[in-house]
């Protein structure tokens, strides 16, 4: 669904409600894309990348780093979820 900026501030609580039922609301100004309204997903980030087929499953269970173990390089996953967080 699709909304402009002055339809949004007019009626906020009905696609609050949108997003709370589950749907995506991307907020639009002057018709360019500028955000997106989302529901807060009731399960985990992993398994939502999964889903949307950000990231695929494990091939094999690997042991957990050691936090001492400094020569290891960043993990491509941490930085991922540091570009989702902002």
């Amino acid at each position: 669904m699709e909304v402009s900026v002055s339809a949004l501030r007019a009626e906020l609580k009905q696609w609050i409600d949108a997003a709370r039922s589950g749907q995506d609301v991307v907020i639009t100004d002057r018709g360019v894309p500028v955000a997106r309204l989302s529901p807060i997903a009731s399960t985990d980030l992993l398994t939502r990348l999964q889903r949307e087929g950000v990231i695929g499953p494990p091939a094999a269970v690997r042991p957990a780093a050691e936090a001492h173990d400094r020569n290891r390089p960043a993990q491509a996953l941490s930085g991922l979820a540091r570009r989702l967080r902002r």
